[in-house]
C-alpha cells in the first residue's frame, strides 16, 4: 500500500477530530499499519472550521500534513469549498447531501449520502453523526481499515454503555455507502 491520505473537514462540534483519532488508532492498533493524525481548528469551541488529517501507510511516514488527499470528508459547504480543490485526481469526496451542496470542479469521485438525516431519524439526535460518516468512509476506502477494527477502538474510547449505539451508527454508514463502492 502506498500512503493513504485522508482529510476530514467540517465545523467544531461535528466530531471531525474524533473520527480522525479513531481511524488512526484502528489502523495502528488493529491493522498493523503506521498512521499519523494531526488537526487544526478555529478559536471557537463549536461552529468554527475544523480539519483533521490522517495518513496511513505500511511503512514510515515522513510528513504529517495531507496536501493532496486520496479521500476527503466535507461536512460543511465552507469545508467543501476550501478543500475539494486539493483532492488527488481520482480521489473520493464523501459529503453529506443534507449539509453540503458540492461544487466539484476537479477529477474526483463524489459520494454524497444523506447521513445526517438518517442519523436523526434513527437516533433522534446528531450525536452519532460522525460515527455514521466514519462507517461510510470505511466502506468506501475498502481494506485499509475494517469495521471490526473501528468497533474495537470505539469500545475503548467510549466504553460499553455507548458501544451498541456506536456500532449501529457505524454499520448504518457502511450500509449506506455500500452501493457506491467501486462505482
Amino acid at each position: 500500500m502506498e500512503l493513504y491520505r485522508v482529510l476530514m473537514s467540517g465545523s467544531g462540534g461535528q466530531g471531525v477530530i474524533t473520527m480522525a483519532i479513531v481511524l488512526a488508532e484502528a489502523a495502528c492498533l488493529y491493522e498493523g499499519l503506521t498512521a499519523i493524525q494531526s488537526q487544526s481548528y478555529g478559536p471557537e469551541a463549536r461552529g468554527g472550521a475544523t480539519r483533521s488529517d490522517v495518513i496511513i501507510a505500511d511503512g514510515p511516514i515522513f510528513f504529517p500534513k495531507v496536501l493532496q488527499p486520496n479521500f476527503l470528508v466535507a461536512l460543511t459547504n465552507e469545508a467543501s469549498n476550501r478543500y475539494v480543490p486539493l483532492i488527488r485526481p481520482g480521489g473520493i469526496c464523501l459529503y453529506d447531501t443534507d449539509l453540503v451542496q458540492l461544487d466539484l470542479r476537479v477529477d474526483a469521485r463524489p459520494r454524497g449520502l444523506p447521513m445526517y438525516s438518517a442519523v436523526m431519524k434513527e437516533f433522534g439526535k446528531a450525536q452519532s453523526f460522525n460515527i455514521c460518516v466514519l462507517g461510510a468512509m470505511a466502506a468506501l476506502i475498502g481494506a485499509v481499515v475494517s469495521l471490526n477494527s473501528l468497533e474495537r477502538v470505539l469500545l475503548t474510547r467510549f466504553g460499553p454503555s455507548r458501544h451498541e449505539h456506536n456500532c449501529r451508527a457505524l454499520r448504518m454508514g457502511a450500509e449506506m455507502a455500500a452501493p457506491m463502492v467501486d462505482a
